[in-house]
């Protein structure tokens, strides 16, 4: 059985691409919310049994995804801490979260792996970062990964490495629409209508990325592909590269991975 503390966006996403992908049925998942409204949206539209209490999911679960807040983790972990035993595997999506803190906090005997998905995941396009704690087990890995693969890529990588995966992986959905939205709103400003220069510049971004995702070209070799000498692309890449874009963005990533830092002592 397969538990869910917590179906917000992210957890009702991963839960939801697990029976898309053939991975679990209705039957196999229980899901537990502190909102009733959450609860009782999930169980009607998924067909899942419900729990009211934490201790329920422990209960019937080997498998529990841990999709609460960062703020609410810890007495989350504290309070379920004595139901937890070394049959649970624990799947963390709490941003910031160390496996040392959460190790602590869940008591000692569960297994643990962190993980970092982003909201893309709803769409099935989704990218997850994991990292194994110090009980997890190979099989543990593989079961991991096939889960999270339901929504999408997934990657593996060393733990000091997750507070630049959550600033570029985790906050960067929203990165790359600001910028997408300032290049459509350019265009507006040139007469374009703002429907279609909405239209355009997503398909433009999807496109982009799926074109380097599926010929795995090096970026910096695409852009000079595509860069005429003197023509539109070379006269729109020399504003970019006069301005301050680059150190914008360094801004950007090192301020989202100072707040994932912060996030381990929230309590």
């Amino acid at each position: 059985m397969i538990g869910f503390l917590g179906v917000g966006k992210m957890g009702e996403a991963i839960l939801a691409s697990l029976l898309k992908g053939g991975v679990a049925k209705a039957a196999d998942i229980v899901a537990c919310d502190a909102v009733p409204d959450r609860l009782r949206l999930v169980r009607r539209r998924y067909r899942v049994a419900t729990a009211a209490l934490p201790e329920e999911v422990a209960a019937k679960c080997d498998i529990v995804f841990l999709a609460v807040k960062p703020q609410q983790l810890d007495p989350l972990l504290a309070a379920l801490a004595p139901a937890l035993t070394r049959r649970h595997l624990l799947i963390s999506i709490a941003a910031g979260k160390t496996l040392s803190r959460l190790q602590t906090l869940a008591g000692g005997k569960a297994r643990l792996v962190r993980v970092m998905p982003n909201l893309p995941v709803m769409a099935g396009a989704g990218m997850s970062a994991f990292c194994l704690g110090v009980r997890a087990t190979p099989r543990d890995r593989r079961a991991v990964a096939r889960l999270l693969a339901c929504s999408g890529e997934v990657i593996e990588l060393e733990e000091r490495h997750f507070d630049a995966v959550t600033a570029l992986s985790g906050s960067g959905p929203a990165f790359f629409t600001r910028v997408m939205v300032g290049l459509a709103d350019a265009a507006v400003r040139l007469g374009l209508p703002r429907e279609a220069s909405r239209r355009l510049a997503l398909q433009t971004m999807f496109g982009t990325a799926r074109y380097l995702l599926e010929t795995g070209q090096d970026p910096e070799v695409f852009v000079k592909s595509v860069t005429s000498p003197q023509g539109t692309t070379a006269a729109g890449l020399a504003i970019m590269d006069s301005s301050s874009l680059r150190a914008i963005l360094t801004g950007t990533i090192a301020a989202a991975a100072r707040r994932s830092r912060a996030l381990n002592k929230v309590r």
